[in-house]
């Protein structure tokens, strides 16, 4: 049987890809130029704050995850019994 093949299955397709997301957030992070910031509290008036935030956040939450995965995580064979 024959595997079907996906876009992302092309390396090409996937750099592409990369890419076109790098230029998105390039011209997100030169936009918040433009735009006034109504934050609550004095550092989120910093520029490029959301994108260090939610970059910190996200790498936060895969470590949280790893450790979680320690606790959770059943044997392969749990649901046999």
């Amino acid at each position: 049987m024959k595997k079907e093949l996906t876009i992302f299955d092309n390396p090409k397709n996937v750099k592409r890809l990369r890419m076109g997301f790098f230029i998105a957030l390039v011209l997100l992070l030169i936009a918040e130029s433009f735009v006034e910031m109504h934050g609550e509290f004095a550092v989120e008036h910093f520029y490029g704050f959301y994108a260090v935030y939610g970059f910190i956040s996200y790498v936060l939450l895969i470590f949280v995850a790893k450790v979680l995965r320690k606790f959770i995580m059943r044997r392969e064979d749990y649901y046999d019994h």
